[in-house]
């Protein structure tokens, strides 16, 4: 990725660009990010939308799209970085308040119980500790710091989380954690 290019509104050029990600910078992501789909077409280029909205509803609806989330004045130079270069590798990426409006909406879910437990117990203590912090919307190197790992150590700890809850990458491990995608009534899980 060697250049950003700026598309306004309604996008129509966006399929004559051979974009890596698409970064959608809007204040209303109900409608911009909409748009934006609609445009994409058959593109497959990941998305992230930057917004100042922050509500649970919009989050869950952009998640529901494909796309990861920052919220405006929630993220640093260095996140935004990772989340371009996750989305390059297929994750997805939440800043910790897009992430904790995710969590608000799991935790209206109803108690997912003994399933959930089973789930969590495939982990080691070390390994909850990480979906505890990774939940909260840090990223591998802020658990590194937090839990005094190297950065290595924490993306090999989330590895072996991935392929024991049979996670595509660390949206989709929060979700399970946070028992969102089981039956899933509110429509977390991406379409």
């Amino acid at each position: 990725m060697s250049s950003a290019l700026h598309i306004p509104p309604p996008y129509r050029t966006i399929r004559e660009t051979e974009a890596d990600v698409v970064v959608l910078r809007c204040e209303d992501p109900s409608v911009s990010f909409a748009e934006l789909l609609q445009a994409m077409g058959s593109m497959s280029a990941p998305v992230i939308v930057v917004s100042p909205r922050r509500d649970a509803e919009v989050v869950v609806e952009v998640f529901r799209g494909g796309a990861g989330y920052l919220v405006e004045g929630d993220y640093c130079t260095c996140m935004l970085s990772s989340a371009v270069m996750a989305a390059t590798v297929g994750h997805t990426y939440f800043s910790p308040v897009a992430c904790a409006a995710v969590r608000d909406a799991a935790r209206r879910l109803p108690d997912p119980g003994e399933a959930m437990e089973r789930l969590r117990s495939l982990l080691s203590p070390r390994e909850r500790q990480i979906m505890e912090l990774l939940s909260t919307g840090l990223g591998a190197q802020e658990i590194g710091l937090r839990l005094r790992l190297s950065e290595k150590t924490v993306r090999n700890n989330l590895s072996n989380i991935y392929a024991k809850l049979d996670a595509r990458g660390n949206t989709d491990a929060v979700l399970k954690w946070l028992g969102a995608a089981q039956g899933d009534p509110i429509g977390l899980t991406a379409r």
